[in-house]
């Protein structure tokens, strides 16, 4: 069974940081690019980030690029979302997903509020 678990959300002020976690328990990580959306009620999901089976090759939307990081670490199964400068307008539920074959799967989601 894919189980993906999103954590480390939470409330923080325009210009702080958070570092979300995406753990699958039931998956060898290794195998699979990984990527992290964010959904805001009212708008489509965006796309925000993804990393490679390797780690070499990252790629970011262009609302987070120079302030986002994907980075993975395969030891421990994990893949993270290091947020920096965050803005109010990066409030959103975020999730990660996984495609497996024709299959994607998604965590339950961790809430991001950027607010003073």
């Amino acid at each position: 069974q894919v189980q993906l678990v999103e954590s480390g959300g939470g409330l923080v002020q325009p210009g702080g940081s958070l570092r979300l976690s995406c753990a699958a328990p039931g998956i060898i990580m290794d195998y699979y690019a990984i990527g992290w959306f964010r959904l805001v009620p009212g708008k489509g999901p965006e796309g925000v980030s993804c990393i490679s089976v390797d780690g070499r090759s990252t790629t970011y939307a262009d609302s987070v690029k120079g302030r986002f990081t994907i980075s993975r670490d395969n030891a421990k199964n994990t893949v993270y979302l290091q947020m920096n400068s965050l803005k109010p307008e990066d409030t959103a539920v975020y999730y990660c997903n996984v495609n497996i074959g024709s299959l994607g799967y998604w965590g339950q989601g961790t809430q991001v509020t950027v607010s003073s």
